[in-house]
């Protein structure tokens, strides 16, 4: 059988405001009927309405603290990277041994994590990045990324909306009509074309940008304008259809291609990034400054960087009455929707990283070979080791 022998555990996240889980259920169902013994940690399951017995009815063991999860299993199955739990005091790569696998989303090219990289692979940890699984059609049902930016597309014009200083949709009242929001949407990929439709949905005036024809093809679909970037496009679209990072020159193009919509925009939704490389700057603390005062970003690449210079991660700011907003599991906010399609992408991650009651790292596997991070004490992730020479 598939996990025969192999122990996977499920730790409580431990990010402010995260409640996603990395199993529920049913997929712990799956792993045990595959010969797999499942340790969850009390509670994992809360934050997105799954109870600790309806676990044990599926054969987990319940197990008090996040120490006894690290402690006996091989696999380890997270949401979010490994962080400071300040319940205990202790890193969670603190708690986690040599040689032992952690599959979650790390993303190893953004600055803020490259320290725990270094300390992952230090320990010997073998680290495996959801973020890396390439848009190949044998891995969409791995493809957590496309998941969780279905999520986070959706919910970021939400959380704008909900932050902006005016109506989003034309508003007829007794002393005159109410313009509509404009709404300009950076990034055209699945989280962006989600946000454009849900941002027209609303009724608001929707701009796209994308460097990628295909991508602003979909979003001019669905009623947004274009901004023209002026990219020529064999600069523009890398292996997989996804962006390519630009020269130097051209980012400097396309950021004054942007400047006249950002100054024009109530709302900016910045979704665009580069697989496995940290997120290109597109706006500007000059181009911030030239929005107008009661406007609101959602920065949803911040966990690659961000796209927005002065964006802090983690944190929603007030840069002169522009409210920018770094939250960095927008996809946590909606755990029912998210944990249900996360669950299930990284079942079948792990399925196919285990045959027969071993872990089988096999590095001809495309979705392996993109998604490792560390192996043997070093870092092997091609984006991660770009991203810190970049920032030495």
């Amino acid at each position: 059988m598939r996990f025969q022998g192999l122990t996977l555990g499920i730790p409580r996240e431990i990010m402010p405001g995260e409640r996603r889980v990395a199993a529920i259920p049913e997929t712990v169902k799956k792993m045990v009927a595959e010969g797999g013994k499942v340790v969850i940690e009390k509670g994992a399951g809360l934050g997105a309405f799954f109870t600790d017995e309806e676990y044990a009815a599926a054969g987990a063991e319940l197990v008090a603290t996040a120490q006894e999860v690290y402690d006996k299993a091989d696999i380890i199955l997270k949401v979010k990277e490994p962080l400071m739990n300040e319940e205990t005091g202790k890193h969670e790569i603190d708690m986690m041994k040599d040689g032992q696998y952690i599959i979650t989303f790390i993303h190893p090219a953004s600055p803020a994590n490259h320290q725990m990289v270094k300390n992952m692979a230090a320990k010997g940890i073998v680290g495996l990045t959801l973020d890396g699984v390439p848009r190949i059609s044998r891995a969409q049902n791995m493809d957590a990324l496309t998941s969780m930016s279905t999520i986070a597309g959706y919910k970021s014009v939400l959380m704008a909306a909900n932050r902006l200083s005016k109506f989003m949709p034309m508003v007829g009242t007794a002393v005159g009509m109410i313009k509509p929001a404009n709404v300009l949407v950076i990034g055209t990929g699945v989280a962006g074309l989600q946000a454009v439709a849900t941002a027209k949905r609303l009724g608001a005036v929707v701009k796209a940008a994308d460097i990628r024809p295909a991508a602003r093809e979909q979003a001019q679909s669905l009623g947004a304008k274009i901004v023209e970037l002026g990219i020529p496009d064999e600069l523009a679209v890398g292996e997989g259809g996804y962006a390519n990072r630009l020269p130097d020159e051209w980012l400097l193009n396309e950021r004054e291609a942007l400047k006249a919509a950002v100054a024009d925009s109530d709302i900016i939704i910045l979704t665009a990034l580069i697989p496995g490389k940290i997120a290109p700057i597109l706006i500007t603390e000059e181009m911030v400054k030239s929005m107008r005062p009661g406007s609101a970003i959602v920065d949803v690449a911040i966990d690659q960087g961000g796209n927005c210079e002065v964006t802090v991660p983690g944190k929603i700011v007030d840069r002169g009455g522009i409210n920018i907003d770094g939250t960095k599991n927008i996809p946590g906010m909606m755990p029912t929707s998210s944990t249900w399609m996360f669950s299930h992408n990284i079942y079948n991650y792990v399925a196919n990283l285990c045959k027969d009651g071993k872990i089988n790292l096999n590095l001809d596997d495309e979705i392996l070979a993109k998604s490792l991070v560390c192996k043997d004490k070093k870092i092997v992730h091609a984006g991660a080791l770009e991203a810190m020479n970049m920032s030495k």
